[in-house]
């Protein structure tokens, strides 16, 4: 008599230690291709963001909109009215939504789990805004800038507006201290740090991410600024004038 012959029970737990094992070995190729692709959408979208304020330039005489009165989350009101750049809730974006029509444009896909953590009632909101505004820029004249092409306009942030200095930007006071003080042990956004470098993280450590922050810079082009606690950055990147 014919005998089909089946996996005995030793053969299956081979066979499922093996998959085990190769999802193991293959899982964090996944996250991090997958991140690859957050981070390419992440620039991708900053660099429409950058072709919208060089249009607004030039239909503007080379100056930027004054939008230092931004300093919130939200494009629209309860009315569902866009609001204005003078708003204190207002997302800096709104100053450029003639050139700059989507929203979207200014969401990060890495950004999502730190939008979470702020504005739990909506992330959605936050995930449509989710970069940092250099409050120099506003009003700035293009032409007034020596190096077009190292003055920020905006980079990966948790909050809307960069205002504080050495408090919340990238440079530091000096050798020996530390930038983003707000973040850093005993400030009080220490929660927040690891949404900053949020790009191609590698370590696990509270203020320690190994990543980086993707930056669109006055002249149009994206180039990140890899974490650091602020030797490597000059104020002049933020203020504009000469380096000292």
């Amino acid at each position: 008599m014919n005998k089909n012959k089946g996996f005995t029970l030793i053969e299956l737990l081979v066979v499922i230690s093996v998959i085990s094992l190769l999802m193991a070995i293959l899982l964090p190729f996944l996250r991090k291709a997958k991140e690859a692709a957050r981070e390419v959408v992440c620039r991708s979208n900053m660099r429409g963001i950058g072709i919208g304020i060089q249009m607004c330039l030039q239909d503007n005489e080379e100056q930027m909109p004054d939008f230092s009165g931004a300093n919130g989350f939200f494009w629209y009101d309860s009315a569902g009215k866009l609001r204005k750049p003078d708003d204190f809730d207002a997302y800096w974006g709104v100053a450029f939504k003639k050139y700059i029509d989507e929203p979207k444009i200014f969401g990060c896909p890495s950004f999502r789990r730190t939008a979470e953590l702020i504005y739990p009632v909506d992330p959605d909101l936050i995930a449509q805004a989710a970069y940092g505004i250099n409050v120099n820029a506003s009003g700035i004249k293009f032409t007034n800038i020596r190096k077009p092409d190292r003055f920020i306009i905006t980079h990966d942030h948790v909050e809307p507006k960069m205002e504080q200095g050495s408090l919340d930007m990238f440079y530091n006071d000096g050798p020996g201290t530390l930038n983003l003080r707000h973040y850093r042990p005993g400030g009080e956004r220490t929660r927040f740090y690891r949404g900053i470098f949020r790009h191609n993280i590698r370590y696990s450590a509270p203020f320690r991410t190994g990543g980086r922050s993707n930056t669109l810079w006055l002249d149009g082009h994206v180039e990140p600024i890899h974490e650091t606690t602020g030797d490597d950055v000059p104020s002049s990147w933020y203020t504009g004038s000469n380096p000292t």
